[in-house]
Parts: C-alpha cells; structure tokens; sequence
C-alpha cells in the first residue's frame, strides 16, 4: 500500500492479517506490519499501544466476522426453533470454513485465542446474548421453556461446544460430523421446547 494513504486502524488491521498468514504468530512482528504499510513501526504503535493490543484487536476483528454473520440470523424473520437452528447451523458453518479453507490461518488465529481470552471470553458473551435474545423471542411466543434464559443460553452453547470451539477443529471434517451436529442440535430444541 503507498505510504500516502492515511494509516487508520482498518488499514493496520488488514496488513497485520496479511503479515500473520505470510509469517505465521511466532514470526510476525510490528515492523513487518510497518512494512507492509510503507510506514515506520513508531506509526503502528500510534494506533496500537503495543504488540499485545495489536493482536489482541486482530483477534476481536476475526472473530467478529462470525458476531455479524449470527447478529443477521437474530434478527431475521424465521420462527424461534428455525432461527435457533439456523444460528448454531452458522455458527459452525462458519467455524469450519474458517478452519477447513485456510488452515495455516487458522491456527495463527488459535494462537492469537489463547493470548487473547479476555477477548475471546468477550465473544462468548455475546454470543451468548444472541442466543438469549433467541430463546427469549421464543419463550414470549409460548415456543420455548426455559425458566432462566441466561443460565439456558449459556447451556446450548457448552453442549454445542463441539461444533464451535477450535480445540474440535479436527473432527469438523471427518465424515459423520454433520449428522452429529444435526443430531444434537435436535435433541436441544426437544429439550427447550413448549409442552
């Protein structure tokens, strides 16, 4: 990128994506970054204070890519069980592309996770939030049962936990993978639903 071009957070975001795919977690530094922008490394650090913040903001951009594909299943027209469905079907949808389209990515970005859980624990509340926004539309509809929506929506989320946490990465692609989320994902909304 030519050196004219303002340096905004976006911009030093973008090439630090580009830095971390070219050399790995381990590797990348904030002179890379500044190389890549065509600026000092002194210029990065006026947006991010340190190494650690840079990372740490890669980290909550990656990661809310997947918050804003979900945040549309949330407000989309389908009935509550649909939406429930459809939401934990993006969730993984997304979690496998991410791991199956470009491994080596993937795993500078587990990296990236596990120095970052503040971060990471900052999106499992959200997700969470949306999933409580779910159920709540659909305990007011007389569609669900759930006595603490909160406790229920962080609950869905733990039980789904394979088809959602990195650590499983490995077993999205062996085959059966879909059948057991279709599954489970079954038996949850069997479980929440209005008797």
């Amino acid at each position: 990128m030519a050196p004219t071009e303002t340096l905004t957070p976006e911009r030093i975001l973008a090439a630090t994506e580009d830095v971390l795919r070219r050399h790995g977690a381990a590797k990348a530094t904030v002179v890379d970054v500044a190389r890549a922008l065509g600026v000092s490394h002194g210029s990065v650090y006026r947006h991010f204070g340190t190494k650690a913040e840079l990372r740490g903001a890669v980290t909550r951009r990656w990661l809310d890519r997947t918050t804003a594909v979900l945040a549309e299943v949330v407000a989309g027209p389908e009935e509550p069980p649909a939406k429930l469905r459809l939401w934990f079907a993006a969730l993984f949808d997304a979690k496998r592309h991410k791991a199956g389209d470009d491994p080596e990515l993937f795993d500078t970005y587990s990296v990236l996770a596990r120095e970052n859980s503040d971060v990471v624990y900052a999106h499992i509340d959200e997700l969470t939030d949306q999933l409580t926004a779910i159920l709540q539309e659909g305990v007011g509809q007389g569609r669900f049962e759930a006595p603490d929506i909160g406790v229920t929506a962080r609950a869905l989320f733990e039980a789904t936990t394979q088809f959602h946490d990195p650590v499983h990465a490995p077993e999205w692609s062996r085959p059966g993978a879909q059948q057991s989320f279709d599954t489970v994902l079954t038996l949850l909304l069997r479980g929440i639903a209005a008797r």
